[in-house]
């Protein structure tokens, strides 16, 4: 990994001013990282260090003729905490894809978060950070907040006033789908549509995606409806509601995810915000309910510092935790028990 990290560094000093001459080319990146007190309720409660979806990027952009603009992106997730892990990563682990848009809307292809995935956005409140959404939207083989890989998509222009339709299929998930076509692996495809409307104080999104039976998890599908509304200019309040369903249904019963999030800005640079989603499993004694309060401080448009509390309540057969999503400080939670975080964090955007 470090020989490859050094040889692209290398191209890129020659490249680049050959590079700004035909694209605008941008290297981009963030470093998220937190001090964590995570409490499993059972025998775990130790302090640690995190790198939360830290990344390192490359954006360019192009303007071609008929008025179409070329577009494309490399991204790579970045340890922060432990430098050393990073020789065990792979180049281009995050969003990656290559596109055309103009007055047709926008066409793209990679590896990238799936329309499904992208439209928990409304309610992100606690995006890559303890008590982040996913811890229960996005657990066992129910899951539907992914990247998927070999994917196709287009996004209408907007219409209406504010709404985008985007549509996704996402081919094969290995790098070639079965030539044998012996009956393995040949039916693991995933679409998309979701529908989004972002205007004046509105935040809406509305999705749906379904992978077919040879996925990796197994054949389900996954409708998700989230959206906020700025009361004030300061004050932000957004809903989620989401229905889980899988095809062996007895492994994998249906599961639902709903609650509410709010953000407050109290002052210029200063924010509360807070949150409540109970997922609700179709079996005894298998729900988890997800409450989180934090405070944020931007230092500058690109820094930011706060502070979050998390717990997760579970029932007898339910485990999860309010820390594992985007995180490389996590710990798996113990059945019967509530989970409990503490994160003080600074994240910088460059």
């Amino acid at each position: 990994m470090k020989k490859t990290l050094c040889a692209l560094a290398v191209g890129a000093t020659f490249l680049t001013p050959a590079l700004t001459m035909a694209a605008d080319v941008k290297v981009y990146g963030r470093a998220h990282v937190s001090l964590d007190y995570l409490d499993d309720g059972a025998d775990y409660n130790e302090v640690g260090l995190s790198s939360n979806a830290s990344r390192l990027g490359f954006k360019a952009e192009q303007k071609i003729e008929n008025g179409m603009t070329v577009f494309g992106q490399i991204e790579q997730e970045i340890n922060f905490a432990s430098g050393s892990a990073n020789d065990d990563l792979k180049f281009a682990t995050r969003d990656t894809f290559v596109g055309l848009k103009g007055d047709f809307g926008q066409a793209r292809v990679g590896r990238f978060d799936s329309p499904f995935k992208a439209a928990r956005g409304p309610v992100n409140f606690f995006g890559d950070q303890l008590g982040d959404i996913r811890n229960v939207t996005r657990a066992g083989n129910l899951r539907f907040d992914e990247r998927n890989a070999n994917t196709i998509e287009y996004k209408t222009p907007k219409f209406g006033g504010g709404f985008n339709v985007t549509g996704a299929l996402s081919l094969h998930e290995k790098n070639s789908p079965d030539a044998a076509k012996d009956g393995s692996k040949d039916k693991d495809k995933a679409y998309d549509l979701a529908l989004t409307y972002k205007e004046g104080p509105v935040d809406f999104a509305a999705a749906y995606e379904r992978y077919e039976e040879e996925a990796s998890r197994g054949e389900r599908d996954g409708f998700r409806i989230a959206a906020a509304y700025k009361i004030t200019p300061e004050f932000n309040l957004g809903a989620l509601y989401q229905l889980l369903t899988h095809d062996d249904d007895k492994a994998n019963p249906d599961a639902q995810v709903f609650g509410v999030a709010a953000d407050y800005k109290v002052a210029p640079k200063t924010y509360v915000r807070g949150q409540v989603f109970h997922r609700d499993v179709d079996t005894d004694d298998a729900n988890s309910t997800l409450l989180a309060v934090g405070v944020e401080h931007r230092l500058d448009k690109a820094v930011r510092v706060y502070a979050n509390l998390a717990t997760m309540l579970n029932d007898k057969n339910s485990n999860l935790v309010p820390w594992k999503e985007a995180r490389s400080n996590s710990v798996a939670g113990v059945k019967d028990e509530d989970a409990l975080g503490l994160s003080l964090g600074f994240r910088y955007d460059f």
